[in-house]
């Protein structure tokens, strides 16, 4: 099974204007993780989904937007 997660996490990072290190900030993980999940290497956690969403979709302001 091909998912494409971590290509879509990347994209919406880049269109929100957001570093790895800010992205992994807002929804407390490592820098490493958010890269790792781009890259393909591993996937967000489950219960990480719900938190990416809500910052993709605004309701979460971005870690320098605070």
């Amino acid at each position: 099974m091909d998912l494409r997660i971590g290509s879509v996490i990347q994209r919406l990072r880049k269109l929100k204007g957001l570093t790895q290190e800010q992205l992994a900030d807002s929804i407390g993980v490592s820098k490493a993780a958010v890269s790792k999940w781009e890259s393909g290497s591993t996937y967000p956690d489950i219960t990480l989904l719900s938190p990416i969403a809500r910052l993709f979709r605004g309701d979460q302001p971005a870690a320098d937007e605070r």
